[in-house]
């Protein structure tokens, strides 16, 4: 596989999930295609975070998916997970690399061009780039940057551009008119009634409009 071969990017959530266990619903989400999934628990504890890395490994090589793991390096290493994700208040880019070496994936979330191109200079391979809209889980990064600041970035990088922060099946036709390599989203699957179905036609939007 190669580093870009997913074009939706799933970012857990459990407080997101309705009750339901964090690790039925990504099941749920790789039944419905999903083919990377990233780890996002900040408020885990070291030792919580690992087991729950440890049983998403096994989950995503079932089903020939990426897991990579928000900021934890050292969570990601233990669990040979395939990469992880980091952003401007992270260890660097470069720094990151040396650790992890050439063979994992290094995902970067930029809110400007500038720090997209700066983390694509460092050796990251795609970077993540919003809010595209609101969403209350990025509003603490200001304002959303809306389709021509992406269209922008997706321009001048060479790496893949991956669309996040608010996107809804509704609005996503719109988060790809940009050029963006996808998508990257929370709640339109973590808080699906039918996580499955939501993965399935989400991706079934995206392949229709990248084809």
């Amino acid at each position: 596989m190669q580093v870009t071969d997913f074009r939706l990017y799933l970012i857990t959530d459990r407080q997101q999930t309705c009750g339901r266990p964090l690790p039925d619903v990504v099941r749920q989400a790789l039944d419905g295609g999903v083919k990377a999934v990233q780890l996002r628990e900040k408020d885990l504890s070291g030792a919580e975070l690992y087991r729950l890395a440890e049983e998403l490994r096994q989950l995503t090589s079932d089903y020939g998916a990426r897991l990579i793991i928000n900021d934890r390096l050292d969570v990601a290493l233990a669990v040979a997970a395939d990469g992880v994700h980091i952003g401007i208040g992270s260890m660097p880019v470069a720094a990151v690399r040396r650790l992890l070496g050439p063979d994992r994936i290094i995902g970067y979330s930029a809110h400007a061009a500038h720090e997209a191109l700066l983390a694509q200079a460092e050796g990251a391979d795609f970077v993540t780039f919003g809010p595209l809209y609101h969403t209350p889980s990025k509003a603490a990064y200001g304002a959303p940057c809306g389709i021509e600041m992406l269209s922008e970035a997706v321009h001048l990088l060479e790496i893949p551009v991956i669309a996040l922060g608010g996107i809804t099946p509704e609005n996503i036709s719109g988060a790809l008119s940009s050029g963006a390599h996808g998508i990257a989203l929370i709640s339109a699957v973590m808080a699906a009634y039918d996580p499955c179905a939501a993965a399935a036609a989400l991706l079934k939007k995206i392949h229709e409009r990248v084809s």
